[in-house]
């Protein structure tokens, strides 16, 4: 089978101009910085606050940023006020009535959501809204609870409140930006096991998953919106409400070791610093006699610089990333699976000639990706390839937003640390242990279920 990175679910992006300013520009560059977070789909909703209320323009498709939001479609948006998505499905299937913002009108007016992450309960509420009389549009918990909000406004006083109630009943991980007509609320699930954070521009507030979408436009850094916490931004300012707030935090390791990008910061650890202290953590553990250290692009990069400086053996560039590769939808084979990685990566022979190689990835799910790149090596004239995996196995799936596949799809599961050695092709293997993971972090508390098991809420 295709071997595939983990997924994030989503990437979410929300910004309020007091001046008036289209916002359009905006969200287009801040999805296009979060756009590693999925690629699936994409995109853009806005308000005019000085406009009619109520009137909200939308545009969103399947593909990459750039592909859906033509000019010719952004020119027909306009707005001080608009929320953007893009998406990698993990609740739903990839079809274009999935994708976000979701944009809803009922008797209270309009209301736009995106979110990131997935409910544990979703099932249930869905099921409530059904025997309601609720049509679902989407097979997404998005859905869910865009509807719950709507129908909590009938009777709240405000949006706020709307969200409030609605929040009370989910239950899962969640990074939330949410429009009405004259309001943007950002929403982090208690946990905190989802990001978000919150920049300022000139008279704009922004809300992003990640701080370098703020970066993309132009917009300070404020903070991390804490978990728990609803943040209402309107004409008057921002208003927070940490009534949902708790003592326990479980933020996701994952977004450390791979999913966030590496010049974000997050809960204010460095992401690049993370991953370097990690790569060090593996060269106190698993020290080998090498003559160059590699990474595979992009995420095992710093993790290799780091176990190069602990270790004291030289860092180099092994692959070229071919970054104008377009996405490969149609893989009938296996042939051509694996020539996709041939077409993404090629070897630096020179480097690698007649070396002793440490590789240094974040991750191996099935395997197959992991053996065509020590295979590509070799083939280079590669004398050994010590592999260094800086997240321990995956052995458990995620119910919160991470697409770990099903236990039977994933290596580790059936297989000891030496098999997958042998069976992939490596001289060495080593994988992160579960006790250097606070070195990566510090004192952040973090869920790592996806490791270890340990699920920080009950599952249903």
């Amino acid at each position: 089978m295709e071997d595939r990175r983990i997924k994030e679910a989503c990437g979410v992006f929300g910004i309020y101009d007091m001046d008036g300013e289209n916002v359009v520009p905006s969200i287009y560059y801040g999805l296009t910085a979060l756009q590693h977070r999925g690629q699936e789909s994409c995109g853009i909703a806005v308000s005019d606050t000085q406009g009619p209320k109520g009137n909200m323009g939308y545009h969103k498709g399947m593909g990459l940023v750039g592909e859906v939001m033509k000019e010719e479609n952004l020119n027909k948006l306009r707005g001080n006020l608009g929320i953007g998505h893009v998406r990698y499905s993990t609740t739903g299937a990839s079809t274009v009535e999935n994708a976000q913002p979701l944009v809803l009108s009922y008797v209270k007016g309009s209301l736009a959501l995106a979110h990131n992450g997935n409910l544990i309960n979703a099932h249930q509420l869905r099921r409530e809204l059904e025997e309601g009389g609720a049509i679902f549009h989407t097979t997404t918990d998005s859905e869910v609870m865009a509807y719950h909000i709507a129908r909590a406004r009938v009777s709240a006083g405000t949006v706020e409140e709307a969200i409030k109630r609605t929040a009370k009943k989910i239950r899962g991980a969640y990074g939330l930006v949410i429009m009405s007509p004259r309001k943007l609320v950002g929403v982090r699930d208690p946990l905190g096991l989802k990001p978000l954070c919150l920049g300022k521009r000139g008279n704009a507030y922004v809300i992003a998953s990640e701080s370098c979408a703020l970066e993309a436009v132009g917009a300070e850094f404020i903070r991390d919106i804490r978990p728990g916490e609803i943040v209402t931004i309107t004409q008057d300012g921002i208003v927070s409400d940490m009534e949902l707030a708790q003592e326990a935090h479980a933020h996701c390791i994952f977004e450390y070791i791979y999913f966030a990008r590496l010049d974000s910061t997050m809960d204010g650890v460095s992401i690049y610093e993370a991953r370097t202290r990690g790569g060090k953590a593996l060269a106190k553990a698993y020290p080998v006699e090498a003559d160059v250290v590699c990474g595979v692009p992009d995420s095992g990069i710093a993790a290799a610089q780091g176990y190069a400086k602990q270790s004291g053996i030289p860092f180099g560039l092994a692959f070229h990333k071919n970054s104008y590769i377009g996405r490969t939808f149609i893989k009938p084979t296996q042939k051509e699976r694996e020539s996709s990685v041939h077409m993404k990566l090629s070897v630096l022979e020179p480097v690698v000639h007649g070396k002793r190689i440490v590789l240094v990835d974040d991750s191996i799910v099935r395997g197959t990706t992991i053996a065509n790149l020590i295979h590509m090596l070799k083939q280079a004239g590669a004398r050994e390839v010590h592999v260094r995996i800086s997240a321990p196995p995956f052995l458990h799936p995620c119910y919160f937003g991470t697409d770990v596949p099903s236990n039977d799809q994933l290596i580790a599961v059936t297989h000891t640390p030496e098999e997958i050695c042998r069976l992939i092709g490596a001289d060495s293997l080593g994988y992160m242990k579960l006790e250097d993971l606070p070195a990566m972090v510090g004192d952040l508390p973090y869920c790592s279920a996806c490791f270890d098991g340990r699920y920080p809420m009950k599952l249903e």
